[in-house]
């Protein structure tokens, strides 16, 4: 039985497509992916950062990621952010991604919302109630982490930084 006319002509022209795609992934050569990844939270730019939240102490509520801009007068400060991304928190490894307006110096600054109210729990004598963590994974035994420690280079699109979460 023979195909259509339309659809030999189809054919025709998409064979030497089809096997070209099929060479380049045979080679290991095909295109990467341009774009960041589905989800991507923030005002849309070309420079997306990839952040592993690893430590995650169960999938109840959020995890909120805070991007600073290389600001050391505005960092954990109210209004002081440039963005605040939420993802769904995953017990173990909660996986972010966050546009960063374009390549620079930028700090993270990230919590577990585990009862989704959108803020950061704290205990009657100011002390964290919830999960935390910060670009670099500085030490935060004596208090707040300095500015300078966790400043992190976004040079390109799609790096990947990885934040262990801390809970009290």
């Amino acid at each position: 039985m023979s195909l259509p006319r339309r659809f030999r002509a189809a054919a025709r022209y998409l064979a030497p497509l089809a096997a070209a795609g099929a060479l380049f992934s045979l080679a290991g050569n095909a295109p990467a992916p341009s774009g960041p990844p589905a989800g991507c939270t923030g005002p849309a730019s070309s420079t997306w950062l990839n952040v592993v939240v690893e430590g995650v102490r169960n999938s109840n509520g959020l995890v909120a990621v805070t991007l600073y801009a290389d600001d050391s007068s505005k960092f954990l400060i109210k209004h002081g952010s440039l963005y605040v991304g939420r993802v769904d928190a995953r017990s173990g490894t909660t996986r972010a991604c966050i546009f960063v307006p374009k390549p620079g110096v930028y700090a993270l600054a990230l919590y577990h919302d585990e009862n989704s109210d959108r803020s950061f729990d704290r205990t009657g004598v100011g002390l964290p109630a919830e999960g935390y963590g910060f670009s670099n994974n500085p030490a935060t035994l004596a208090g707040l982490p300095t500015f300078k420690s966790v400043r992190i280079a976004v040079p390109k699109p799609g790096l990947t930084t990885r934040v262990q979460m801390k809970y009290p």
